[in-house]
């Protein structure tokens, strides 16, 4: 058995022995579980071996009852155990569902520590590119590509969206994973609580490049990271929209890149999936249809323009007002003639 077991010696069990407080909490989750179910499905094993040498043919000292056919205390056993901890699994279940959600704030660094008061939450803004990531740090006012750090014993606060297609946003020595959709945000909350390097990758199969989708996370101390912030801003160009525009093209096996400045609103932009300003925003049209269609006035991304004896209402991100007429009805004299 300790032969069998000895190729794993080698496994990288970080999933296990994570360094982050939730990552901790989900393989605790894990070890409980499997507890559990072990209670039952051991001795039912063992009884199964038991039962097959005790009772095989040429054990003659076996007791013989063909007609027995019923034990109230077999049944409760056979019933119960099961029923107890299916019970204790859901009760499990349902409290770690709520407290390990990714949406929901952090209330500690670590099983012995709560969060101090006036601790803000570093923000990240995740976008999961072809075949890279992009990460962008608001407060800082910086942007990464395929690394990204974070200050030991802060809270970080994951704000995720995509380019194109699903992906997966996974840090094992974290957090669990959380899907990465184009023209919508997932969140994560989580807390890095030791020093060091940590993989992370896509979990989501998105293309060819996607076995090269991977980035480094450093976990730093409080001056550290901000010496990583002050090289960013040293050594960085700038990300305008026009080089995101460049950067989302699909590529693999992109190097580290870091941006001193970043295109304000950028973030927004991908998400509403606009970055190209002769796009509309998802967040304009939303707004337009909520007023009833472009015909409504008075809603951002319609404006309206004297025609006639009246007025018309048009969708600036489709034409403007030097160009409103292609995209108006004629009026009434107009069709008469």
């Amino acid at each position: 058995m300790a032969l069998a077991a000895l190729p794993l010696a080698a496994c990288n069990t970080v999933v296990m022995n994570p360094s982050g407080d939730i990552a901790r909490q989900q393989a605790d989750l894990v070890t409980t579980s499997t507890l559990l179910m072990l209670l039952i499905i051991v001795p039912v094993i063992l009884l199964t071996l038991l039962f097959a040498w005790r009772y095989r043919q040429s054990n003659q000292a076996a007791t013989y009852t063909p007609d027995w056919d019923h034990s109230t205390k077999l049944e409760l056993i056979i019933w119960g155990a099961p029923l107890l901890i299916i019970i204790a699994l859901g009760a499990i279940t349902w409290i770690s569902t709520h407290k390990l959600d990714p949406y929901r704030p952090l209330e500690r660094l670590d099983e012995s520590r709560p969060i101090p008061t006036g601790v803000k939450p570093l923000e990240v803004e995740v976008v999961a590119l072809d075949w890279k990531w992009l990460f962008l740090y608001p407060e800082q006012g910086i942007a990464t590509v395929n690394e990204l750090a974070a200050p030991v014993d802060r809270p970080i606060r994951f704000k995720i969206t995509a380019s194109t297609v699903m992906n997966a946003f996974y840090i094992p020595a974290l957090a669990g994973q959380i899907y990465a959709m184009p023209g919508m945000q997932t969140q994560l909350h989580a807390v890095i609580n030791q020093p060091g390097q940590f993989d992370g990758f896509s979990a989501n199969f998105s293309g060819d490049g996607f076995s090269h989708m991977r980035f480094k996370f450093h976990g730093l101390s409080e001056a550290d990271f901000n010496a990583w912030v002050a090289k960013a801003k040293a050594e960085g160009s700038e990300l305008s929209r026009a080089d995101y525009l460049k950067l989302e093209q699909p590529s693999e096996k992109e190097p580290v890149r870091r941006y001193a400045r970043v295109a304000d609103g950028l973030y927004d932009a991908i998400l509403n999936r606009c970055v190209d300003s002769a796009k509309m925003c998802m967040g304009q049209m939303m707004a337009i249809d909520a007023a009833g269609g472009q015909g409504k006035g008075g809603v951002d991304g319609v404006s309206r323009k004297a025609w006639g004896q009246g007025e018309k209402s048009f969708v600036t991100a489709q034409c403007t007002p030097a160009n409103a007429d292609q995209f108006l009805p004629a009026p009434a004299a107009a069709r008469q003639d």
